[in-house]
């Protein structure tokens, strides 16, 4: 599965994006990168640097099949909003709509919605519930209120779960000082650079603090669950400012603190409920607030310590360094300066023409060796000067040299070789260069192939590890999976019932096949089928409340009521978006009824239908090789791999069944199907094999067997069946 985290780079964003790697989602990040840092993320993954606003995203959208996306992308500085309320309704009105638009146009499933307590305004009913009135006082609280009403309307008007998170004061790695929740990571900064931490007012104003890794799993737990609305996402506590800075102190003793005037708009109390987020979702927050302090500290210490240490490294390449903006005369100055001084040295000599010349061209070669074309020519440029020296130093005249074939031939002969020179160095730079780009580019992807080795050997030893030591480890989800690895919807529907009972540690469960008609439903599998059994055969539409429900919602029905005769949860399955089988469990331990075990049902129900829309479409694309041509009567291999699957479900259990024989020659095999199919149930299979047509009547016992030969007999066959026994 794939999911799209707009602002991934962030704060929230990099550990919402963790969790869902984790849990195994394939993860698409949308940030332009205006507060959020690419380094924050170091796993695998895919990204676009966009702003949400962007009419690139459509091609995004359209190029990936998101089954989730949490908008977390936004302008959060409350002082920014009030200086220029415009641009944060770009980003967090306009923003919004252009992914929640895409969302449902392209089908997305779940889409979560990052609001915030901004949304209340100074309210002082703490704590906040979501019943309390938004009375919003800055730009930025106002864009929020208004995304949620967006994200409701829409959430109404098209086929998409909306859940809206208010967010409290959220803290943790990473974190930069903007938004009210900052206080901690300026805090935090503040102590790594030894600068007191200042007070504003008496330090006795709260905020309800909340670990980041709280709010990614929750956001995660969301995204699996079938709620939709606005919660509040907090610890339902008040920490004061003091009692901020008195765990900071404990962690690190060395703390100064300064007080100054209240700052003018300031909340005094700040607090939200979070009841109703803990019942729906079965959540609690984790960490307590000295244990996230504690970790945002080490992680501010370690991030401290790094940047010093790029900062020294950044200094000690800086020390010797040629600056920048004289790099590109570097060369010709050391030229001319190492030319002047070797002539200089020569001329004191008093050498003639010849020793001078030669000087000029083995120079000329060096330089040329050295630097290339450009300074080869410009070693020719001084050459010429210096033979034009020396000549005129023996008391020749300017104008007579143009007219001497020697000093001519000495001119030819230094451009000459500076031309050469420089052009074969050139030539060998250019190729040193590009052997250069192609060992980095080559050292780029060992690294590359290295980290993912790496990647790849850490998660096979926590596999390992979890596999040998974990009671719901990877290797038993592994083998639970494989339960429904077949093609064969009998199997499946058998298998289903297993699969139930080992991840919801329940029994019970039963699993009904709807007809064509959607009016009537047949039991396929039961996991404690009995003579006296109470759970029904057959189950009319119109005659049940809990299919009715589950048929025009399309969601799973959970009883918390308790009603008598029904399942305590059900689920519709679906095939071409038609419901095409229901699985309900009857008998659930009263602790597993709860909001943990329906999230995990609705998992349970997905693994089941994709299971089973894949058999059924091998089943429409192999028609030919499965069934007797013009009839829906079964080869017998085929029919022989539904009895064996018939055969497991009795002996797993007890679930009877009956295969009945009638002799019927070939050419009579087309008419007789076709009447057959208008007595048979479509739960029951036709085989055909050496003139005899079996009936595999599933669910059926002995004392079902008279009426439906009646049934047979009534339709003008004689009554001499066989029972056949495999």
């Amino acid at each position: 599965m794939m999911v799209l985290i707009t602002g991934g780079y962030g704060f929230i964003g990099s550990h919402v994006a963790e969790q869902f790697y984790k849990e195994g989602y394939e993860v698409y990040i949308l940030d332009d990168l205006s507060t959020g840092k690419v380094g924050n993320i170091s796993f695998k993954h895919k990204s676009a640097i966009l702003s949400i606003d962007d009419v690139k995203c459509k091609e995004i959208f359209k190029s990936y099949n998101f089954d989730i996306v949490v908008h977390l992308a936004a302008q959060v500085n409350v002082t920014k909003s009030i200086i220029n309320p415009v641009q944060d309704a770009q980003s967090n009105i306009v923003g919004l709509l252009n992914i929640l638009q895409l969302s449902i146009e392209n089908k997305v499933k779940k889409f979560i919605f990052a609001s915030s307590a901004a949304v209340y305004g100074d309210n002082p009913n703490i704590p906040l519930s979501e019943n309390e009135l938004p009375d919003p006082i800055s730009p930025y609280g106002m864009s929020k209120w208004m995304g949620e009403q967006y994200c409701t309307a829409w959430g109404k008007q098209h086929d998409i779960e909306i859940i809206c998170f208010r967010f409290s004061n959220v803290y943790g790695p990473r974190q930069t000082n903007e938004g009210e929740g900052g206080v901690v990571s300026i805090f935090t900064s503040n102590i790594l650079n030894n600068i007191p931490l200042e007070i504003h007012g008496d330090g006795n104003q709260t905020r309800d603090f909340i670990y980041v890794k709280d709010v990614a799993f929750a956001i995660y737990r969301a995204s699996q669950s079938f709620i939709s609305g606005i919660y509040n996402l907090s610890t339902n506590s008040k920490t004061s400012i003091n009692q901020l800075i008195g765990i900071l102190k404990d962690i690190n003793p060395h703390v100064e603190v300064t007080k100054t005037a209240p700052r003018d708009g300031d909340i005094y109390h700040s607090s939200l409920n979070n009841a109703k987020v803990t019942e729906m979702l079965d959540w609690t927050p984790f960490y307590s607030i000295e244990d996230g302090l504690r970790k945002t500290y080490e992680w501010a210490t370690n991030a401290f310590h790094q940047q010093i240490e790029h900062q020294i490294k950044e200094k000690r390449k800086n020390v010797f360094k040629f600056p920048e903006h004289l790099n590109v005369i570097r060369p010709y100055t050391e030229n001319i300066i190492l030319f002047t001084i070797l002539s200089m040295i020569l001329l004191q000599f008093n050498l003639s023409i010849i020793p001078v010349f030669f000087f000029g061209v083995f120079y000329i070669m060096t330089i040329g060796a050295i630097y290339g074309n450009t300074q080869a020519f410009t070693g020719v440029v001084l050459t010429f000067l210096l033979l034009v020296y020396t000549y005129s130093s023996l008391g020749r005249d300017l104008v007579s040299l143009l007219y001497d074939t020697t000093f001519l031939f000495q001119i030819v002969t230094i451009l000459f070789i500076g031309l050469v020179i420089g052009y074969s160095t050139q030539r060998k730079n250019i190729k040193i260069q590009e052997q250069k780009e192609q060992l980095e580019d080559l050292e780029k992807r060992y690294h590359y192939l290295q980290e993912i080795y790496t990647e790849v050997r850490n998660v096979k030893n926590e596999l390992q590890f979890r596999v040998k030591n974990n009671e719901h480890s990877f290797g038993k989800i592994y083998s639970i999976i494989k339960e429904l690895d077949y093609l064969e919807p009998e199997k499946i529907f058998t298998n289903s019932v297993k699969v139930t009972e080992k991840i919801m540690h329940c029994n019970g469960v039963a699993v009904y096949q709807l007809n064509t008609s959607q009016t009537f439903l047949r039991l396929v599998a039961h996991s404690d089928f009995t003579n006296n059994n109470t759970v029904p055969a057959s189950l009319k539409v119109e005659d049940t409340a809990y299919i009715q429900q589950m048929m025009n919602t399309g969601k799973p029905f959970i009883n918390r009521s308790l009603s008598l005769n029904t399942p305590l949860m059900a689920a519709p399955i679906y095939y071409n978006g038609q419901m095409c089988a229901v699985i309900a469990i009857n008998n659930l331990p009263f602790e597993s009824f709860s909001r943990y075990h329906e999230n995990l049902f609705t998992i349970v129900k997905e693994l089941i239908q994709r299971s089973l829309s894949r058999a059924y479409d091998f089943i429409e694309l192999s028609e030919d090789q499965r069934y007797i041509k013009n009839t829906t009567v079964l080869y017998m291999e085929k029919f022989k791999e539904i009895v064996q699957a018939k055969e497991d479900a009795r002996t797993k259990y007890n679930i009877p069944y009956k295969v009945l024989t009638l002799t019927v020659p070939l050419e009579q095999l087309i008419e007789t199907s076709t009447n057959f199919r208008k007595i048979l149930r479509e739960t029951d299979y036709l085989g055909y094999e050496n003139n005899l047509l079996y009936i595999l009547l599933p669910y059926t016992q002995n004392r079902d067997l008279p009426m439906i030969l009646k049934r047979f007999e009534t339709a003008g066959y004689a009554n001499d069946f066989d029972e056949k026994v495999f």
